[in-house]
């Protein structure tokens, strides 16, 4: 079931009656969680639960296991080990089987063999990274003793398949949601306010500016031949808008609809296109995974404990699984070992961290914040190129052909284009006002919105701007994910 879809529409506003009016007992609420999330996840093809329902049960007896095991931590690690075996496996046979079969068979024939090995006919359930990842977090904490495994298994079946948040994150780690599931919640009127006012806007940068964006980014790599060099630019920069908008619209959406449960998720995204080096970029972009990475690669790994070199070998390689993680093919892995490379000069120099806010209680940030700024965008720009290329002989065309004479022509720029620019300035400017606050709709504490009826036009402009302008429907990108 798509957030932008009329039936989304419908079923959101009957589970918030049935859960806050009929089924007021905690049991109660999460046995409708549990039944509203599998018809959510269902309603794309009924056989997808199956997965979820098997990663599920290997979790929550594990985590039993591991409590029943107290005092043998070698049983305790096995189990820990056979549970991450057997839902990594699921993971790589639905989404990475084909992959490595065809990749083998490639690297035999640059040698003069071949080989003729069978692929799987199947199809990628949506969202299988996401809960995968997220019932990992919690064998690994149970073993790790970071959290104590759960009996209540109609809560914890919740928490894996929480309808918000399940097929494109936020990634939620057990030690954050799992509790909130363990105990009652009462209705808060204003945060049920505060999570309508963040959907809203979600469903403004997936509607209006991501499906946008998306209509001439698709056009102009279709037409890639006939392009100039300025509209591959172009489409370049609206991709960047679009992946952003699309992917933290999703996050605003999830995010501002469990707070009409009672539920708080993690953040997302933090303006990330106004961080100042790839660092800082990768603490506001899709944090939860990086977060995921770090806690369980990166510092298992040795972290940054063992010196430069070891770090930036770490560093490696949870990119380039980053960037597996992302999808089957070898330009994702390019992509993470892109960003890896951007990393490195940052771990030689032991460049600012950057934990603060660019331009923390300041109207402007400074010109050298500005340049650090500019420099970072083009750098996650170009980046982003690789991303969206089909295969590396179709980002190499497009390359070739974006740093062209052409480049400096104002041939080919349509007035759908510079409206499309012009839409993404104003998300920049208003994300720029707003980038110490949670979402932009948060607008406590501005006099000009002090009277509930100015709030009331303000969102109710933004509703008739959602309907007027957004353009042809498209899907969540990440949700191929």
């Amino acid at each position: 079931m798509l957030f932008n879809s009329f039936t989304f529409m419908i079923f959101l506003p009957v589970v918030f009656l049935l859960y806050w009016f009929v089924f007021k007992k905690l049991r109660w609420q999460n046995l409708l969680i549990l039944v509203a999330s599998y018809v959510f996840y269902g309603w794309w093809d009924w056989r997808f639960l199956i997965l979820i329902v098997i990663t599920s049960a290997s979790s929550y007896a594990s985590g039993l296991a591991i409590r029943h095991l107290e005092g043998h931590r070698s049983l305790q690690k096995a189990v820990s080990a056979t549970n991450i075996v057997l839902n990594l496996g699921i993971l790589a046979t639905f989404k990475y089987f084909n992959f490595f079969v065809d990749s083998m068979s490639d690297l035999l024939g640059m040698f003069g063999l071949s080989a003729d090995w069978p692929t799987l006919n199947i199809i990628l359930p949506v969202g299988i990274s996401f809960y995968t990842f997220q019932a990992l977090s919690y064998s690994i904490d149970v073993y790790a003793r970071r959290i104590e495994p759960t009996r209540d298994a109609i809560a914890f079946f919740s928490f894996i398949s929480f309808f918000p948040q399940l097929v494109a994150g936020p990634i939620e780690r057990a030690t954050n949601l799992l509790p909130q599931m363990l105990r009652e919640r009462s209705f808060d009127y204003a945060t049920a306010v505060d999570g309508l006012r963040q959907m809203l806007w979600g469903f403004f940068k997936k509607l209006v500016i991501a499906d946008g964006c998306a209509e001439i980014v698709n056009k102009t790599w279709d037409g890639m031949d006939g392009a100039t060099g300025l509209m591959l630019f172009v489409a370049s920069l609206l991709f960047t808008f679009q992946i952003y908008t699309d992917f933290s619209g999703y996050s605003d959406i999830a995010i501002g609809c469990a707070k009409l449960f009672g539920f708080r998720l993690t953040t997302n995204f933090k303006v990330p296109y106004f961080s100042r080096n790839v660092r800082e970029f990768w603490r506001r972009w899709h944090i939860t995974l990086m977060n995921w990475f770090t806690q369980y690669v990166y510092f298992p790994l040795g972290g940054s404990r063992r010196g430069r070199v070891r770090t930036i070998v770490n560093t490696i390689v949870v990119f380039a699984l980053s960037g597996l993680w992302h999808g089957a093919d070898w330009t994702f892995v390019l992509w993470g070992l892109y960003h890896a490379l951007l990393f490195i000069p940052l771990i030689l120099f032991a460049s600012s961290r950057y934990k603060d806010t660019v331009a923390s209680g300041r109207l402007l940030p400074s010109w050298r914040e500005l340049l650090a700024m500019v420099v970072t965008f083009l750098l996650i720009n170009f980046g982003w190129i690789l991303f969206r290329a089909p295969d590396y002989a179709g980002f190499s065309a497009f390359v070739a052909r974006l740093f062209s004479p052409s480049l400096f022509t104002m041939q080919g720029l349509t007035m759908k284009m510079a409206t499309m620019l012009l839409w993404c300035a104003a998300l920049l400017l208003v994300e720029w006002m707003q980038r110490e606050r949670e979402h932009v709709l948060q607008i406590d504490g501005y006099r000009m919105f002090a009277m509930r009826p100015v709030r009331l036009v303000l969102y109710a402009a933004i509703a008739f701007i959602i309907f007027y302008f957004a353009g042809q429907v498209q899907t969540f990108i990440y949700f191929q994910f």
